[in-house]
């Protein structure tokens, strides 16, 4: 350790470039952006075609028509928060800048940061809360409180806040997120007196990250704390709890009449939709099965009455899963429960890995989600299946209105028909739709007699628009030979090739993607079909499954690992000694309470500038540790008290940081804004600093308070022992 506390390196170039590697990595991830890149058009079509000679792609259609393409062929690669970091190692390694022994220490660990031991318990936790989430217990818990609560704005408001921060407690922050983003989505929609959703949303995102602080496996940041510094985990939970709670219940009514105090945001009163009595009496729909709700899925994003009234059945009639949820909650108790006994058992020397206890428990909770999803294959593969032909039906009739008005749209801008008065365009029209009428009749009467009403007539030398044959409301006598009742295959072969080329369609992008489509049903099979099929297979089989793993923090892993490695890298090149040195200096000048306020500023503000809170707590992590190895080396000892502190500060920055001035302070807040803004809710960078600034501010302020006044009553001045 004392060769790491060497800062003469800093002098040389290859420290000063991974610096410089890990400012530019830390602003990227702040700021993702995609770069594009040119490649020749050749070089891509060669590859292409390799793909689809063996199989792996679909054959690619050549177009034929004389389309003029550039010479390149334009890509978009992102950078962003998986891939800079990554890059960065990458290119510290070409320049030998970091070697093996950062490698090892950045995976395997080192200093009692143990990353792949990290990762291997959030996920293995991280699946059984996602799996209660999938169950629908959150949303159905949510839907009790919403009925608790009643129509009074502010103890709607109270019950909620409660309700977050409880739950948020014991399964993290992702889960609460997952489900109760979607949920006030939809509950803020449908309250006709609700203006935005803003109160809402930012404050379960506020005290979702704040109730993750409390124990040790709601959040990574707070995995790599101990394992940094060896605290046990009910001895951290100790600590961080009367902080914690005391900050949530503070700043409640902080959010209720200053923050938030306007009734445009938390009426006194709230008036939502009512459902209707058939409406209540439906039975809820698995919304993990695909298309479960057929074309309710499609309407429910449209910002209309209709939209409105599916969101508001969707909270007021909740799916769930009594069986799934009561056996998820069974394994999450008993595995916490046996994650902080083990722990607390454990001696220095004799550590058991935690995730001893977690896999185990994520593998018995993924065997009850594969038995459970075969044992009812056939009812969800049957939902599955009525849900798509009814999605199927919707689009393909909305295809042929669609076709309907671009003809008609046609005609009527035709030099024929311009050439007409108006009234002359009203009886061409009239006289057109009567020869429509005569045709189609004779073609219908005739293919009545010869095959069956679901059949297509290819016979006719006049084929059948497919337009006419959904519009029920100029064609009612259309209906009364079956034609309606047409499936999606067999209106799109009404409206065949051939019917376009009567009416000399020339739209290139149609014709291609027609003939990509012809070539995927009748081309021979290939590994992209295939993995399509595999995984509509999975989903109706296993739905539960499918959606836990689609939600899993995956992504997290190796932006936590290429984080370990860069920071480690900043160790071995000098540059955290000077931090350690630096932060030394500020103790000695300041104590205690300049240790919390300057350890709880620097957490949060470098969860916005280092790499998200996960890579804020990597580096103070290994600065503190500098600083412990400074005092033993010039025998000026750290306070138990002074210790302490600062190590707790850290905690509630970092887990607090999450809500601060930027989307990428945690993963979380990504998660987050993606899930509003499939909802429809736009929530900008600006406004994000703007109403989280106040939240942070009094938030870190009655963390550190409290927290000072804890330290003092039960830590002492005896110098600190090293572990």
């Amino acid at each position: 350790m004392t060769e790491s506390l060497d800062t003469s390196k800093i002098k040389s170039w290859r420290s000063i470039i991974t610096l410089i590697v890990f400012v530019i990595t830390n602003i990227i991830v702040l700021f993702p952006f995609h770069v594009p890149v040119y490649l020749p058009r050749w070089l891509v079509n060669g590859f292409l075609d390799l793909l689809s000679t063996l199989r792996i792609m679909p054959r690619r259609s050549r177009s034929r028509y004389n389309t003029k393409k550039s010479a390149f062929v334009k890509l978009s690669f992102p950078l962003n928060f998986v891939t800079v970091p990554l890059i960065a190692d990458l290119f510290l390694l070409a320049i030998i800048a970091i070697g093996r022994q950062e490698v090892h220490d950045g995976t395997l660990g080192a200093d009692g940061i143990v990353p792949i031991d990290i990762m291997a318990f959030f996920l293995t936790l991280a699946y059984i809360a996602i799996s209660i989430d999938a169950s629908g217990l959150i949303r159905f818990l949510a839907f009790k409180v919403l009925q608790k609560g009643g129509k009074v704005g502010h103890r709607l408001f109270f019950y909620l806040y409660a309700f977050f921060f409880g739950l948020g407690t014991f399964i993290g922050n992702d889960p609460i997120i997952l489900s109760g983003t979607a949920f006030l989505a939809y509950m803020t929609r449908v309250s006709s007196n609700i203006v935005h959703p803003r109160a809402w949303i930012h404050s379960q995102f506020a005290v979702a990250n704040i109730a993750s602080a409390i124990l040790v496996s709601s959040n990574p940041t707070n995995l790599v704390l101990a394992g940094a510094f060896q605290i046990k985990f009910i001895v951290y939970t100790a600590n961080m709890i009367v902080p914690v709670v005391v900050t949530a219940i503070v700043i409640f009514p902080f959010l209720l009449y200053i923050i938030f105090a306007d009734e445009s945001l938390i009426p006194l009163s709230i008036e939502m939709h009512q459902l209707t009595e058939a409406e209540k009496a439906r039975a809820p729909v698995n919304p993990n099965i695909p298309n479960a709700r057929g074309v309710a899925e499609e309407e429910e994003e449209n910002d209309d009455e209709q939209g409105k009234q599916l969101s508001l059945e969707e909270i007021m009639n909740p799916f769930l899963d009594k069986k799934g949820a009561g056996f998820g909650a069974f394994i999450m108790a008993a595995t916490l429960i046996t994650v902080l006994a083990m722990n607390a058992s454990s001696q220095k020397d004799h550590e058991r890995p935690v995730f001893w206890a977690t896999v185990p428990a994520a593998f018995v909770m993924f065997c009850w989600d594969v038995g459970f999803g075969w044992y009812h294959r056939h009812d969800t593969r049957e939902i599955a299946a009525k849900g798509r032909q009814e999605l199927e039906d919707a689009r393909a009739e909305k295809d042929m209105r669609k076709k309907e008005e671009q003809e008609l749209q046609s005609e009527k801008s035709s030099p024929e028909m311009m050439g007409l008065d108006r009234s002359e365009q009203c009886d061409a029209s009239d006289m057109r739709h009567r020869s429509e009428h005569t045709d189609d009749d004779m073609s219908l009467g005739a293919a009545d007699s010869s095959l069956d009403t679901r059949t297509p007539h290819h016979d006719s030398e006049t084929p059948l628009s497919g337009s006419v044959l959904v519009d029920k409301e100029k064609f009612p006598e259309l209906q009364q030979h079956g034609v309606i009742a047409m499936d999606s295959k067999q209106l799109a072969l009404t409206s065949s090739p051939e019917a376009l080329d009567t009416r000399q369609t020339t739209d290139t992008t149609d014709v291609e993607k027609r003939e990509h489509s012809d070539q995927e049903e009748n081309g021979p099979r290939t590994l992209f079909s295939l993995s399509a099929d595999l995984y509509r297979w999975l989903q109706e089989t296993f739905p539960t499954v499918t959606v836990v793993v689609s939600h899993m923090p995956f992504p997290l892993v190796p932006f936590a690992f290429a984080m370990f490695v860069l920071v480690q890298a900043l160790v071995t090149k000098g540059w955290v000694p000077v931090f350690a040195y630096g932060w030394n200096h500020w103790v000695n000048k300041t104590g205690t309470v300049g240790a919390v306020g300057g350890m709880g500023f620097l957490s949060v503000i470098l969860c916005n500038f280092a790499g998200t809170n996960i890579g804020t707590t990597i580096l103070l992590s290994r600065v503190i540790q500098a600083w412990e190895q400074i005092s033993v080396e010039t025998g000026i000892p750290i306070s138990d008290r002074t210790w302490w502190a600062t190590i707790y500060s850290m905690a509630l920055g970092v887990n607090f940081g999450a809500f601060s001035t930027a989307f990428s302070a945690s993963l979380a807040g990504l998660l987050w804004r993606d899930i509003l803004r499939r909802k429809h809710i736009r929530v900008g960078s600006l406004e994000f600093a703007r109403v989280n600034l106040p939240i942070i501010a009094i938030a870190m302020v009655v963390g550190c308070v409290v927290l000072i006044g804890e330290v003092y009553l039960v830590r002492g001045t005896q110098p600190h022992q090293p572990v």
